[in-house]
């Protein structure tokens, strides 16, 4: 079986294997047959030994966490051979914690979950994988060729319910959303902000390319520059950058009362200028939150699929701007300025 392999904390070392052994029953139900995996910016971290952790007994970690499959078999007859599924990515710890002990396992309080193709557990990036069915998101037929939006998907589902349930701390009744970031976390939180009846703005680096046409078909506005000369005072912030200066300029940005919800994942050592006293006492005297969201529990990834279903679908193929075959592997993981999204068929 072929596989895209990793050795963890040993940069570049990404590898195309064609000897990989079955998935094992002890890893799931579930079998599938890989159809494609999209690749974000934590597969090329891993990819450069940043993290990443190999099952126990093993040096070797199979990476691709944004899946989509068909299913060969499942003898529980939870799904059905041909059902079109993706794997949830992060499973509870054993302990478990009292989140994970509720189904709340992207919330785990000890750190003892894992995670396919990230930590101590083998990722989708092969030709067949297996999953136990609670672990399985059956898919419309209708969005095969967008499946791997899922997951990415699942990660802003989680993020506006838990910006919702902030919310109703008061009488609140949002009308303006600003999203920091246009590539597919963004871009994907902008239309669910869209799907609200929200007025949605988006910024972003970049002056041309597909990003503002896919902003303003969204009914969305597009702006360039920084945040601080935006003229809007936006209720809500979905941050999805985690470039420093941007996370401290939208939390100054947000209006009274406002959520500011964090979404990048910032690299460390980076240092910027505040004055934090001021920030801290706007933040205190408008009754702001300010909160950090990642991953998504299988709540997250069903409200997800209903999302996509309702999204236009010539719309969600334009976030996919490369598919790259098997053979190619590296070119999927080489970074592209250009890129939205880049799928991986298997």
């Amino acid at each position: 079986m072929r596989a895209v392999t990793i050795t963890p904390g040993q940069p570049n070392s990404l590898r195309l294997v064609d000897d990989a052994p079955e998935p094992p029953e002890s890893e799931g139900a579930v079998l599938v047959h890989a159809i494609a995996v999209g690749v974000c910016g934590t597969d090329r971290e891993i990819i450069a030994g940043e993290y990443g952790e190999a099952p126990p007994g093993t040096g070797q970690l199979i990476i691709g966490h944004e899946s989509l499959g068909r299913v060969i078999e499942d003898p529980t007859g939870t799904l059905q051979p041909g059902d079109l599924v993706a794997g949830i990515v992060r499973l509870p710890d054993p302990v478990p914690c009292l989140n994970c002990a509720v189904g709340e396992w992207d919330m785990c309080r000890n750190g003892l979950y894992t995670e396919h193709g990230i930590k101590a557990r083998h990722g989708f990036a092969r030709e067949r994988w297996r999953v136990e069915p609670d672990f399985a998101v059956r898919l419309d037929p209708a969005l095969e060729s967008v499946g791997t939006l899922l997951e990415p998907t699942s990660v802003v589902a989680k993020a506006w319910e838990h910006i919702e349930r902030v919310g109703v701390r008061a009488r609140w009744e949002p009308e303006t959303v600003l999203v920091t970031g246009a590539g597919p976390i963004g871009l994907l939180a902008a239309l669910l902000g869209a799907q609200r009846g929200l007025e949605v703005h988006v910024l972003d680096r970049a002056v041309d390319g597909p990003k503002p046409a896919l902003v303003t078909a969204l009914g969305a506005t597009y702006h360039t520059g920084q945040v601080a000369d935006l003229d809007l005072e936006p209720d809500i912030v979905v941050e999805c950058t985690g470039a420093p200066p941007v996370v401290v300029q939208v939390i100054d940005k947000v209006g009274p009362t406002g959520i500011v919800c964090l979404t990048g994942v910032s690299s460390a050592g980076k240092q910027v200028g505040v004055d934090v006293g001021a920030l801290n006492r706007a933040v205190v005297l408008e009754n702001n939150v300010v909160f950090g969201s990642v991953n998504a529990n299988r709540r997250h990834w069903t409200a997800a699929a209903v999302a996509l279903g309702r999204a236009d679908l010539r719309w969600l193929e334009k976030l996919i701007s490369r598919r790259v075959s098997l053979d190619q592997y590296a070119d999927a993981y080489a970074r592209d300025d250009n890129d939205i999204k880049v799928v991986l068929g298997l």
